[in-house]
């Protein structure tokens, strides 16, 4: 660690950066041009079929869709395909579309945001370029190629290697597509940056910097800041512009960006030829501070705080790796409700769209370039650790492609305020999977090692000199932010040149190792990059000023990654697969939220062994983050009654008269808790204050037996023409209330302009059909996504299921 960047209380201007946030409209997409969504009437084959790729190839019998598109999600789970996919299957796969340029503009581009993956492009039977990178966007030049009249673009994604990865990746052109049109001259690619060289209470100076295509004398650049309000608070031009330009802009008493409070202005950015505007970018801007210390941790703007993050995959349960705007924002919104102020982008870049509504809604992310690098790792398809792995992957392109990756993620994400983060990698130094080291005959390393010091795996000191490379690779473009990389094996990587590599180091699983390595390492920056749920995990932050934070594993369940069949993922997130609130993340929500908040699960106390371990406190009960709120057991019957608050007392009540004493916070464990005999009704907790003064509630009933479905929207309403409306459906009893124990298979019929995109009753066990429009619910719920397509006039949506009664949704469409 450098230690003149990291001084206590001092606020380096490399450190100090403006960013922007992006919206998909003229010149956003790709920072130059004029996008057009590229997504309808494309045509689809699942096989190989490289005469495709010719413009007169034989089409009529692909099927019609619109991208984006996942074939993967489309099949179903089989026992026989891999675990760590989620058992479903890969293959090779063709996409065309014909098309006819209508504007007058001389060039003319297509962008990818994502094609899982090793994609082929052609134009015309011109082959435009290959990119292994699934997560990574691409632009590719059609001007050469194209003709009057029809145009055939075709597309190969070859996922035959399908279990190339620990988790679901899905497979197709799963991102949107667009289609650019520009001048002779205009802004290169991401080609526009910001960097805000000081920031004080009264000023900002900011400094743009634009990349030309084509410059011509007698052109301005010319550069605008506004204000929210539309205000122009900044401007300045260069006149006959170079390929590379910079100007800079000053702010007077600026407003800053940060997590409560995310305020963006607007920078727009043009050239002008002859009077006339050529070519612009118009984009949201953030202004904010970072800094960094060795023993006192993270400020933002001049204020520490505590990082409550979480790892994030990226696909949506039942909707695969294609998650619209909509789903990503109720996801994003739910985690942020919970208190969570950062996310991870686990462990590969994100959708554009991610880091457009981290900036608007103020989280912060850590960016990751990749979870694999020059060997391949384990990947489980027994179910997770068992059996025997395989080692397919990505690893075969690393050399080739790892520093184009990288370059293109930072300047694809460059100008993000949300980001404060950039990760080379994951667990690339996970201890013999595959690299290896002396130091492992007899380490204390608490993760699975896969044995001691193996001599004929890689060395371990090859990712201290891989670390070097891409740290450098992402510092020609951005000095503005930290690298990081996240360890897995400190103890090997403390062997080699890894850890000084980068800025800031990040602990997986480690948190033995935070004091430890803060004495023997004075000058590293530590954090926990990714981090389990339990509570002594997040007292190791709160315990420790040096420690900054955590991102928890993981924000969401998520698919592949299994377990033994039937397992469609992993299920450790705070959301379930349908972004739902599950009880452990109610009790990370007691954590971490600065709102006054209170849960209660409950379990049957014959179903609680003692503590393991901690023989200094063998009398401690076992006490559960993960107990539902359900009320419904034999009358009489023992139950153990958990409560997740932040209040500093809380009290029980059951049918509203108080049941036992009432209990102050537990430092030690984080729950407080109750045993009492179970008796119907309603049971209630109270978060309170030393007066007794209610600060929060929490109230679950008892049932009966499943009666009717009611539903309703979940989330924000939306009625724009591609959006998507969450409708929760729940089982209720004849008195209307929650039948949380219910799994009654449940279907849905709409009328009107919409479509089901599918229903999630996030099940982990759960191996059926998700593809029609029938699923069964869990815990009394089910998730419908439902998708507002061309037309006028309200959708009608009804559930049924055999011996309960219907429900009907409307949702007034007018567009």
């Amino acid at each position: 660690m450098r230690l003149h960047l990291f001084k206590p209380g001092a606020f380096l201007a490399a450190w100090v950066i403006s960013f922007l946030f992006s919206l998909p409209a003229s010149g956003e997409i790709a920072s130059f041009g004029s996008p057009t969504l590229f997504n309808s009437d494309w045509l689809f084959n699942l096989a190989d079929t490289p005469e495709a790729a010719n413009p007169d190839f034989d089409d009529s019998g692909w099927r019609k869709l619109d991208l984006p598109h996942d074939w993967s999600i489309e099949h179903q789970a089989s026992p026989t395909l891999a675990s760590c996919t989620g058992y479903l299957p890969g293959g090779i796969g063709w996409y065309r579309k014909t098309f006819e340029v209508t504007d007058d503009q001389p060039l003319h581009y297509v962008y990818f945001e994502g094609i899982y993956n090793r994609s082929d492009v052609y134009i015309n039977g011109h082959h435009l370029g290959h990119r292994p990178n699934g997560y990574v966007s691409m632009l590719y030049d059609l001007t050469p190629y194209l003709v009057d009249g029809p145009n055939t673009i075709a597309v190969r994604v070859d996922h035959s290697r399908y279990a190339d990865s620990r988790w679901y990746t899905g497979s197709g052109i799963y991102r949107d597509v667009y289609l650019l049109s520009a001048p002779d001259t205009h802004f290169s690619l991401w080609g526009i940056g910001w960097e805000a060289t000081s920031i004080s209470a009264k000023k900002a100076t900011v400094k743009v910097s634009a990349a030309i295509d084509n410059p011509q004398k007698g052109q301005t650049l010319k550069a605008e800041l506004l204000d929210a309000d539309g205000k122009t608070v900044a401007t300045k031009t260069v006149k006959n512009p170079q390929q590379a330009n910079t100007l800079e802009l000053t702010v007077s008493a600026p407003k800053l960006w940060d997590t409560t409070s995310p305020y963006l202005y607007r920078l727009r950015t043009s050239l002008i030829a002859n009077g006339q505007e050529i070519d612009s970018n118009t984009e949201p801007v953030g202004l904010r501070t970072l800094s960094f210390d060795p023993n006192t941790g993270f400020a933002l703007n001049g204020k520490n705080m505590k990082v409550k993050g979480v790892c994030l995959h990226h696909d949506a349960g039942t909707l695969g790796a294609v998650v619209p705007e909509d789903v990503w924002r109720r996801r994003l919104a739910n985690l942020k409700e919970m208190g969570a102020n950062a996310i991870r982008t686990s462990h590969n870049p994100q959708a554009p769209i991610v880091y457009d509504i981290c900036d608007e809604i103020g989280l912060l992310v850590m960016d990751e370039i990749s979870d694999e690098w020059e060997f391949p790792k384990r990947k489980w398809v027994q179910g997770w650790n068992v059996g025997e792995p395989s080692y397919d992957g990505t690893y075969d392109f690393f050399e080739e492609w790892i520093e184009r990756d990288i370059t293109d993620m930072v300047m694809r994400d460059r100008n993000h305020p949300c980001i404060f983060l950039w990760s080379i990698g994951n667990e690339v130094d996970y201890p013999n999977d595959p690299y290896s080291h002396p130091v492992l005959d007899g380490a204390k390393i608490n993760q699975p090692m896969f044995g001691g010091y193996k001599p004929e795996a890689p060395a371990a000191e090859r990712i201290g000199k891989i670390a070097k490379r891409l740290v450098a690779k992402v510092k020609e473009v951005d000095t503005s932010r930290p690298t990081t990389g996240a360890l897995a094996g400190v103890v090997m990587s403390n062997e080699t040149e890894y850890p000084e590599a980068v800025d800031i180091c990040g602990y997986n699983y480690t948190e033995d190792r935070y004091q430890i390595d803060h004495e023997t390492y004075p000058d590293r920056v530590i954090y926990g990059s990714e981090n389990g749920v339990g509570y002594e995990a997040w007292r190791a932050v709160t315990d420790n000023d040096h420690i900054f934070g955590q991102f928890i594993w993981t924000g969401t369940d998520y698919l592949g990654e299994s377990g033994r069949w039937p397992s469609r993922g992993l299920n450790t997130g705070l959301l379930d697969f349908a972004s739902l609130p599950k009880p452990r993340g109610q009790f990370r929500k007691a954590l971490w939220s600065e709102e006054p908040f209170t849960y209660i699960g409950t379990t049957p106390i014959f179903d609680h062994p003692r503590r393991p371990g901690a023989p200094d406190k063998p009398e401690r009960p076992w006490l559960s983050i993960d107990a539902p709120d359900t009320w419904n057991y034999e009358d009489g019957q023992p139950v153990r009654v958990v409560c997740y608050t932040n209040a500093p007392y809380a009290r029980l009540l059951l049918n509203g008269k108080q049941v036992g004493d009432v209990k102050s916070y537990d430092s030690e464990t984080g729950i407080i808790y109750w045993d009492v005999p179970f008796s119907a009704g309603e049971l209630k907790a109270e978060g309170c204050d030393q007066n007794g003064s209610t600060l929060s509630q929490y109230s679950i009933q008892t049932s009966g037996l499943p009666y009717a479905l009611t539903a309703r929207i979940d989330g924000d309403f939306t009625s724009k023409t591609g959006g998507v409306n969450h409708v929760l459906i729940e089982v209720v009893d004849d008195q209307g209330r929650w039948v949380n124990l219910a799994d009654n298979n449940i279907s849905c019929h709409i009328q009107g302009p919409a479509q089901l995109l599918g229903l999630e009753g996030s099940d982990n066990s759960d191996m059926g059909d998700y593809t029609d429009n029938r699923q069964r619910s869990y815990r009394g719920r089910l998730l419908a996504y439902v998708k507002n397509t061309e037309g006028e006039g309200p959708v009608t949506i009804t559930f049924t299921s055999p011996l309960l009664k219907k429900t009907s949704l409307t949702l007034p469409l007018e567009k």
